[in-house]
């Protein structure tokens, strides 16, 4: 079952990738990441003992045990990081957008090549260029860590790599070696090894997706009440015409809806003298729009300058860190309400 498991999880990234490509420009990093993990899921499908006996099964007398399959999966690891070496070529400083998609071609027509010598010749030779290629690939991958969304995702990313470099160099000893393959019907050597970097590799390349649309999901989350707020008080800020059905598209929408409704509340550009000037703490700085945003009548006044994100916070952050004050503030105004 965790051979299925793997399989399907595998081709779920790449449609996620298939689906990035469809709305986003098709640039040649994003076809190669396509490619790179669909290799990926043919590898781990092939995988699968049911499907690879069958595969070698398709003559009417069959074939020897993995003799077709085994090829098939490490010709699928050798697109996987021909494909990803294209993508790990664009990040090097030589390597400029205008030459890049030549580069990528020559790539290519240098992994079709070695997948048909290692189908005609020697698999150990392409179990040889798995290893190298994962080699070059994780020397770019951490060149180029941070802690940002894309390098969190690159990191996951080449550990799977690197874990499959490993594999590809154990397999490449084994081969030599002689040792025997495991009988027909039975997992391969090293199977739960190999589950392990598929999966690194295709949750790596789908993080992005992931973690901006769970951020998003949060962000939705903290910012609801305000939304509401506001939203009821000034309508006019949402477009009619505003049809967002991502959760990253509405929760850019909402935070954009809030910023127009806290500036309309606070008289469209007008500056008072008595709001004074904003604090350089932000935690304090929020409170008070916040309290103000809950009760404009009241006695703090507030204008165009306080509704500004403060230098060096985005409009994303600044509505949340007014949320946030919003909430905590939510207490304290029923009691003075029920003391009223």
């Amino acid at each position: 079952m965790t051979f299925w498991s793997t399989a399907m999880l595998v081709w779920v990234a790449a449609g996620a990738r298939v689906g990035r490509v469809l709305v986003k420009p098709a640039t040649t990093a994003r076809v190669a990441i396509v490619v790179a993990v669909a290799a990926v899921a043919l590898g781990a499908t092939v995988a699968v003992p049911e499907i690879s006996l069958a595969i070698d099964n398709l003559r009417p007398h069959g074939l020897r045990s993995g003799l077709l399959s085994d090829g098939i999966v490490a010709s699928a690891w050798l697109a996987f990081v021909t494909a990803t070496s294209v993508v790990a070529a664009a990040a090097w400083p030589v390597v400029s957008r205008r030459n890049l998609r030549q580069i990528a071609t020559v790539i290519y027509a240098g992994g079709t090549t070695a997948v048909a010598i290692a189908l005609s010749w020697s698999y150990s030779f392409g179990w040889l260029l798995v290893a190298l290629g994962a080699i070059f690939i994780v020397v770019t991958g951490l060149r180029n860590l941070d802690w940002t969304t894309l390098g969190r995702g690159i990191a996951i990313y080449t550990l799977g790599t690197a874990l499959v470099g490993v594999l590809a160099m154990l397999q490449l000893r084994r081969s030599l070696a002689g040792e025997p393959r495991a009988p027909a019907g039975e997992p391969t050597w090293g199977w739960q090894a190999w589950e392990i970097a598929a999966l690194l590799v295709a949750f790596g390349a789908v993080w992005i997706v992931v973690e901006l649309w769970v951020r998003a999901r949060v962000l939705l989350s903290r910012i609801r009440s305000l939304h509401r707020l506001m939203v009821g008080r000034f309508p006019e800020v949402v477009a009619h015409d505003q049809t967002a059905t991502s959760t990253q598209l509405r929760a850019s929408d909402q935070v954009a809806q809030i910023m127009d409704a806290l500036y309309l509340q606070s008289g469209g550009g007008v500056e008072l003298a008595a709001a004074g000037t904003p604090p350089a703490a932000i935690p304090e700085h929020a409170d008070r729009v916040a309290r103000w945003a809950r009760n404009p009548l009241g006695d703090i006044v507030i204008d165009a300058r306080w509704i500004a994100p403060p230098e060096g916070v985005s409009p994303r952050g600044w509505v949340q860190a007014i949320a946030r004050a919003y909430e905590s503030t939510a207490g304290a105004h029923s009691e003075q309400t029920v003391s009223r």
